[in-house]
């Protein structure tokens, strides 16, 4: 009913969230005005707390979770 609702993110552009298979992390993508560097992944727990980077080779969105992590 959205009477839970909690913003978890709050930049410029984040994108394309999924949650984890577990509902208790969030992945998304973001882009931040200037940087040169693309669209990069990050992570975030259900508080919002515990921001990470997730490494990529280069540009990076649309992501997803494989079965095959713990």
């Amino acid at each position: 009913d959205g009477s839970n609702e909690k913003l978890l993110t709050a930049s410029y552009i984040d994108e394309g969230p999924t949650w984890a298979p577990n509902g208790r992390v969030l992945m998304f993508f973001r882009e931040t005005p200037g940087d040169t560097g693309g669209p990069q992944i990050y992570s975030v727990d259900i508080t919002g707390r515990n921001l990470r980077k997730v490494p990529t080779a280069g540009f990076a969105s649309d992501p997803s979770w494989s079965g095959l992590l713990g």
